[in-house]
């Protein structure tokens, strides 16, 4: 029986035995590598390891059976189909390598991560690679699926003559592609000017568009601001290279807070640079480094204080500003009432 079916199956019009033998030796060959790699993973016990069979897992898969159809096919007797099976597993082949590429990219982002922590207090240097490593895998990701189109369209003899065409016509393609991808163009550039000049970073604490917030994504056309309030502002990677804007975390964290108090002219001011250096020790929020506070303006019926404080980063800074200027009001108003603003008006009796 088993004679009369394999007979059966070589009578058919396509290598259908090349095929089907391809196909099981690309199966074993996942069973014996998966097999292999779950054993050195158990005994090495390696994070990488994990994480190159849980990204390429089902890409390596897809592309061992592929691999060994395509290459039972070259052997098979010609027929008909021969030639446009081998065509089409050939398509199928570079999607698979492709795909298990891209994979590949993947793996190498989870593993740099993984040395890299983005959530202890210092992580400027992290913050650097992780921003540079985002760009260079979009970059590289980009590519590879351009290049995997590219082989696949001169797999074809209309393809080959379209290309052909192209070139011939490569003086005016080249003007309207430069005019259609200018902007294109220039954001691309600019992403590699973000990625390794490095005006900004993933988590960087900026102010644009008169917005504050955190750098939250950083693409290859488009940056992504987390605004305090939660709301996300989309500007396009050309605004950080063409426009000013605050960096409140370029080199460093810390940052000076102020608090600005418009007071009455009768307003101590020693016991208030006392009060502020109290509320400041018991703070927590507070680094420790700078502690001032001094009249800076004087207006027709007020004067302006200032107190300064600094703060590990900029949310610390802005929350500690809050608790500060409510506990100086506080103690103005409990025991310096006459030191709010008022309105004075003198009346004159006229006789």
């Amino acid at each position: 029986m088993l004679n009369d079916w394999i007979n059966k199956l070589i009578e058919l019009p396509f290598p259908a035995i090349n095929l089907i033998i391809g196909l099981v030796v690309g199966l074993a060959i996942n069973w014996l590598v998966h097999i292999s790699l779950s054993i050195t993973v158990r005994r090495s016990r390696s994070n990488d390891l994990l994480m190159l069979r849980k990204q390429c897992k089902s890409a390596f898969n897809f592309m061992v059976p592929v691999l060994t159809i395509f290459i039972g096919l070259m052997y098979a007797d010609e027929s008909i189909y021969r030639e446009a099976l081998i065509m089409t597993i050939r398509i199928l082949l570079i999607i698979a390598v492709i795909n298990l590429l891209v994979r590949l990219v993947y793996t190498l982002e989870d593993i740099f991560l993984d040395r890299y922590n983005i959530d202890k207090e210092d992580n400027r240097k992290e913050r650097k690679i992780i921003t540079q490593l985002n760009f260079l895998k979009r970059v590289v990701i980009v590519s590879l699926v351009l290049i995997g189109l590219a082989i696949i369209l001169l797999s074809f003899d209309e393809g080959r003559r379209y290309g052909q065409t192209l070139l011939t016509s490569a003086g005016v393609a080249s003007i309207i592609i430069g005019l259609a991808a200018q902007k294109s163009i220039a954001n691309f550039f600019a992403g590699i000017q973000i990625a390794f000049t490095q005006p900004i970073k993933i988590d960087d604490a900026v102010v644009v568009e008169g917005e504050w917030g955190w750098i939250e994504e950083i693409n290859l056309t488009y940056v992504v601001v987390r605004i305090w309030d939660w709301r996300r502002l989309i500007l396009p990677i050309t605004y950080f290279v063409e426009k000013p804007f605050q960096n409140w975390t370029r080199n460093k964290g810390e940052i000076i807070g102020s608090v600005i108090l418009h007071l009455d002219y009768r307003t101590p001011i020693a016991p208030l640079r006392a009060k502020l250096t109290e509320i400041l020790h018991s703070e927590p929020r507070w680094d420790g480094a700078v502690d001032s506070l001094q009249v800076v303006d004087t207006k027709e019926y007020t004067m302006m204080v200032r107190a300064l404080m600094s703060a590990k980063n900029s949310p610390t800074a802005w929350d500690l500003r809050c608790s500060v200027r409510e506990k100086l009001l506080e103690y103005l108003q409990s025991e310096f009432p006459e030191s709010l603003p008022v309105q004075r008006v003198m009346l004159e009796d006229q006789k």
